[in-house]
């Protein structure tokens, strides 16, 4: 009998070889700017029901980051839906995680009990994975190919936090950051082997790109493998606390230098209140963020208000 992990891959790649025989006869998406020159973008993970999907395609942002599934579970985004946000001038990148599970995702069952490491801190209902085990690469696979299946322009990874956050003493955090890095590279060569143009956009740890023996140089492995960054809280903490402890001040330097490296640079901040969401756009786009402000639920658009439009020049600086 085939386990679900068999039976998705089955169906995904009859799905994928069907996407792929239809990107041929399918006209080019216009009116939309290049991926590195994105200047605005969206962020919402729940929260799809009634005309959630109608108000992210009017938007005036030029990318957006939707989950995978509509419900978050097994709903998963179609086809034509994903096309329908693209064809407003949007890039349209799918959110997954690579080192955790969460319980209502539909391979819970399936993921054995000592890949699970221990619940994610403040989320109860989530586990981190140990997520060098072979035995993971599966599930991980599975998504990315339910990404490219589904027609998004790019995968936008989250949990990359694990490899420190895991209670694993075992293995040395430094070898969990290169298992780590690992895990993004194979995820990219699947994705990009696929469809060369898809995005691979990782979520937090920068320091991943940054060499470890010589912090005047990056990880040019880990950056090949990579079209851009996202981070959570360069200026605010959820919620309205400023960020001001040094490991906020190394995670900005760490994504600027990325940046620096012609590579996109998102941001987004958890705030609450016009005043301090105007503030961090502003500060955002003064350090060279894409930014973004919005509720650690992510489950609204909220469009940036008028008190931030007088927009900073870029003010970043390269390695």
């Amino acid at each position: 009998m085939l386990t679900a992990p068999a039976k998705m891959q089955l169906f995904l790649t009859a799905a994928i070889a069907t996407a792929v025989a239809s990107w041929a006869t399918q006209p080019p998406i216009l009116d939309r700017p290049g991926f590195s020159e994105v200047a605005s973008w969206a962020y919402q993970l729940t929260g799809y029901e009634g005309e959630a999907l109608d108000v992210l395609a009017s938007a005036p942002v030029d990318l957006v980051v939707i989950d995978l599934a509509r419900d978050g579970a097994s709903d998963y985004f179609r086809r034509d839906e994903v096309r329908q946000l693209q064809a407003t001038g949007k890039h349209v990148l799918a959110y997954f995680e690579i080192a955790a599970i969460e319980s209502f995702r539909p391979e819970w069952d399936e993921v054995p009990d000592d890949l699970k490491a221990g619940a994610v801190d403040g989320w109860e209902d989530e586990q981190y994975v140990r997520y060098w085990d072979v035995r993971w690469w599966p599930f991980v696979r599975a998504r990315v190919q339910q990404a490219i299946g589904a027609g998004f322009d790019g995968a936008y990874l989250d949990m990359l936090t694990t490899y420190e956050e895991i209670d694993e003493p075992v293995i040395p955090i430094q070898r969990r950051a290169e298992l780590m890095v690992d895990l993004v590279r194979r995820i990219s060569g699947l994705a990009k082997d696929l469809s060369p143009n898809f995005k691979i956009i990782p979520q937090n740890c920068p320091e991943l790109a940054i060499n470890p023996h010589d912090e005047a140089l990056f990880n040019e492995l880990y950056l090949a493998a990579i079209d851009g960054i996202a981070l959570e809280s360069p200026f605010y903490l959820p919620h309205n606390k400023p960020c001001r402890e040094e490991w906020c001040a190394e995670n900005r330097r760490n994504a600027i230098a990325i940046k620096g490296q012609n590579k996109l640079l998102l941001g987004v901040d958890y705030v609450r209140g016009q005043q301090r969401r105007s503030d961090s756009y502003k500060r955002q786009r003064r350090a060279g963020f894409v930014p973004y402000a919005s509720i650690v639920e992510l489950d609204r658009y909220n469009p940036e208000n008028d008190l931030s439009r007088d927009r900073a020049p870029d003010e970043s600086t390269r390695r």
